[in-house]
Parts: structure tokens; C-alpha cells; sequence
């Protein structure tokens, strides 16, 4: 994985090819990349992202934030309820509970 101005590329190689293959993975706004060795493939990412968000300077668009630390979950009604008795068990909001469990599920 690699990671530049808070984006990340996944990359892949295509040994038919003989060429790896990135993509910006952490935004809804297609940004790829390629490259035959991993020189070209690291600057290529980097080119990218700096032309998308040069892109979005010049139109005075606002570019797209890697992830803005929310999402929508839908869950079951029971589901919902057995999660928010568990989070006042621990004296926590549901939202704390949440981020907390998911942390010690990922392991950040």
C-alpha cells in the first residue's frame, strides 16, 4: 500500500504485461496509475494524485477528502438495541462504543 497527501494506491502486477497497475483507493473519484518498475509506479501515484488535485484547482472544484471519518450503518432493529445496551453497560455513547469495538476488531 502506499500512501501520499493522505490517499492511498493499491497496486497490482500484471505479469502478462509486465506492468503494475494502481488505483487510489480511499476516494469515490477514479485516480490510476502504472508503471514497469517500482520507480515508475510510486512517481506515476504520486503524478496522479498531484494531477487530480490540480484538476480540481483550476475548475474550483473542492477535491474529494480521502475519507471524512463518517458513514451510515444500517443494522437491525434488534441489532441496534443489543449494541446500545452494551455501549450504557461500559457508560459509553453508542458512537464510542462503536469506534472502540471496531478498533479492537482492525487493530488500530
Amino acid at each position: 500500500m502506499m500512501k501520499y497527501k493522505g490517499y492511498y494506491g493499491h497496486v497490482v502486477y500484471d505479469d502478462e504485461a509486465k506492468t503494475f497497475h494502481g488505483e487510489v483507493i480511499n476516494t469515490r473519484a477514479v485516480i490510476t496509475f502504472q508503471g514497469k518498475t517500482v520507480s515508475e509506479i510510486e512517481n506515476a501515484f504520486k503524478d496522479s494524485v498531484d494531477d487530480y488535485l490540480d484538476w480540481c484547482n483550476e475548475r474550483n472544484k473542492k477535491p474529494e477528502k480521502p475519507f471524512s471519518g463518517k458513514f451510515v450503518l444500517r443494522i437491525s432493529p434488534e441489532l441496534h438495541r443489543e449494541v446500545n445496551l452494551h455501549a450504557k453497560k461500559e457508560n459509553l455513547s453508542l458512537n464510542s462504543y462503536i469506534e472502540k469495538t471496531l478498533r479492537q476488531n482492525v487493530g488500530v
